[in-house]
């Protein structure tokens, strides 16, 4: 039974419910699902702003700054910040909120520090689900900070409404041989630390990538934006820019596109997911445990225990 109070206060923007709502989500409680319908018809105002790239890349510096601007417009910044599994405690390593205590401290904005729980683009799943939470609790922003460890990062893509791509200029030389991936989904680049030697090179190379791009009037083409976040230098552009990439994303009719292809790829994902966990019961278990020395001896192949599992699970279905 879900406690209708917390939902209430979470509505009304209370901090303390907007808390206990997301460790609710992370611990993987029966009751995680219901909490997020009873919330869903509240979901759909925030604006969420991705961003990723290489670790050391200045994103912690950049959420903050970002945050201070759009808290001077007053506006609510929620931040979920995902920080690599530790393999020992299972927790977040990197503690954003530690790097954000300028901010940290302002009713206006609320962080949180999720772990990866081994999601290979970096985003953890648990992560959508919070920002949804944020997003009914009245959030303006909100901001999903990715790890960027160079694994696919498409969960940012699938979940932000702008992604930005955060690189240095020592990604200058090696930007070529970056993951297309990475490349493909930045809505915007931002060079931070454009103040060290070979900023201009790194520049130079990411207009070209951008130039040999195919693009049309429907297409939005990413900008290059020089930064050093640290002197709050260039975040007012950033945010220009954000704005742009919303305001093109609704003149041409995409923002309502993205949004439907964002619900089916979760939608997909959650049934998966349910399936996956109503796939590997005991005795499925078990039956995969017995037939691993058949595989092992090649008396049967992979194939066909894999279609024994599935005939069963069909047929008990």
């Amino acid at each position: 039974m879900i406690d209708k109070n917390l939902v209430e206060q979470l509505l009304n923007s209370n901090r303390r419910a907007v808390a206990r709502a997301i460790s609710f989500i992370e611990s993987d409680n029966n009751l995680t699902s219901e909490y997020l319908k009873e919330l869903y018809n509240k979901v759909g105002n925030a604006y969420r702003i991705g961003i990723t790239g290489p670790p050391g890349a200045g994103k912690s510096t950049i959420t903050n700054q970002l945050t201070k601007f759009y808290r001077k417009q007053n506006k609510k910044v929620g931040i979920i910040a995902v920080d690599p599994t530790s393999p020992f405690t299972g927790g977040a390593l990197l503690g954003d909120r530690v790097r954000m205590t300028d901010v940290g401290m302002d009713q206006g904005v609320f962080i949180r520090s999720m772990a990866t729980r081994g999601s290979l683009g970096g985003l953890s799943k648990k992560a959508i689900d919070a920002a949804d939470i944020l997003d009914a609790a009245g959030f303006d922003i909100v901001i999903l900070e990715t790890v960027g460890v160079g694994q696919s990062e498409l969960d940012i893509a699938q979940a932000a409404d702008t992604t930005i791509v955060v690189l240095v200029p020592e990604s200058g030389d090696s930007v070529q041989a970056m993951k297309a991936g990475l490349m493909e989904i930045a809505d915007l680049f931002v060079l931070n630390k454009c103040d060290r030697p070979g900023s201009q090179q790194a520049y130079t190379a990411l207009q070209t990538i951008l130039m040999i791009k195919e693009h049309d009037e429907n297409t939005w083409l990413p900008k290059i934006i020089k930064a050093v976040a640290s002197e709050n230098k260039g975040i007012e552009e950033i945010a220009e820019e954000v704005e742009k990439h919303k305001s093109f994303l609704i003149e041409k009719n995409l923002f309502q596109n993205k949004r439907q292809n964002q619900a089916r790829i979760r939608i997909k994902e959650i049934v998966e997911n349910k399936l996956k966990e109503k796939l590997w019961s005991e005795d499925r278990e078990n039956l995969l445990n017995s037939s691993l020395q058949k595989v092992v001896l090649g008396n049967s192949s992979p194939y066909h225990i894999a279609e024994e599992i599935l005939n069963q699970f069909v047929n008990k279905s």
